[in-house]
């Protein structure tokens, strides 16, 4: 998957696309992350790319023109399907792992990142798919969103991952919190791990780690347990055991 990014501060991303999992994805060229500076496609002589708003008010707005024609120079660079444009901001709609998986299948995606009091409502109106927000607060800027959204999106790319079993087994991508995850050694501080993880049975390891996602998620995320798909034998170990929570 290619991913562009068009933001005021692309020095944020240095790091970000060069450690860990995504650095590795990039390496192999399993994901093509590329930023560009909005303040690059600005037309004046002091590279200038916001304003203040009409009407009046506190902030600055980012103004139309750097923003269009970075825009048109990165989708002109797609001859085939054009990738979805998403505006990272705190009006859109709210992040999580279903719509991960939604953004996942997009051929490529153009993140916007927004800054000051936000982006000119034209370039929206023109350009953008759909706004995305990772929460239900306000950040300096759309950097960090994007990060957030970018990573959570590459690790559904195949092959980015060591295993597909992890993407799996992940909370939320079974609509339950993952059960609780030990290693060695087998005693420590006087804790010991689960005797069942010892065993080598996968049939009772595999039951267990299911009872456990059910119990984190009754504790930790009530309000998940009541949209989780569950089986009979699930509803039937979570009546008897909810009370010893």
């Amino acid at each position: 998957m290619k991913i562009d990014i068009l933001t005021l501060f692309p020095e944020m991303f240095d790091a970000f696309r060069t450690t860990s999992i995504i650095g590795r994805a990039v390496e192999k060229k399993i994901l093509e992350l590329e930023i560009f500076n909005i303040r690059d496609f600005a037309a004046n002589k002091h590279s200038q790319a916001d304003d203040y708003p009409y009407g009046g008010g506190a902030g600055m707005v980012l103004m139309p023109q750097p923003l269009s024609d970075a825009l048109d120079y990165v989708l002109s660079r797609y001859p085939g399907e054009k990738p979805a444009v998403i505006y990272l901001s705190p009006q859109g709609k709210v992040w999580n792992q279903r719509l991960a998986g939604e953004v996942s299948k997009e051929p490529a995606l153009v993140l916007l990142c927004g800054h000051y009091e936000g982006i000119d409502q034209r370039i929206i109106d023109q350009y953008v798919d759909q706004e995305i927000s990772i929460g239900d607060y306000v950040l300096t800027g759309g950097e960090l969103p994007a990060m957030v959204l970018a990573d959570c999106v590459a690790r559904l790319i195949p092959g980015v991952l060591g295993s597909s079993e992890s993407i799996l087994e992940e909370s939320h991508s079974t609509g339950l919190l993952e059960y609780p995850q030990y290693t060695r050694p087998a005693q420590y501080d006087g804790n010991t791990v689960p005797e069942v993880l010892l065993s080598g049975n996968h049939k009772e390891i595999s039951k267990w780690r299911r009872q456990q996602s059910l119990k984190n998620t009754f504790i930790k995320r009530p309000d998940l347990i009541k949209k989780a798909e569950l089986s009979q034998e699930d509803q039937n170990w979570l009546n008897e055991q909810k009370n010893n929570f």
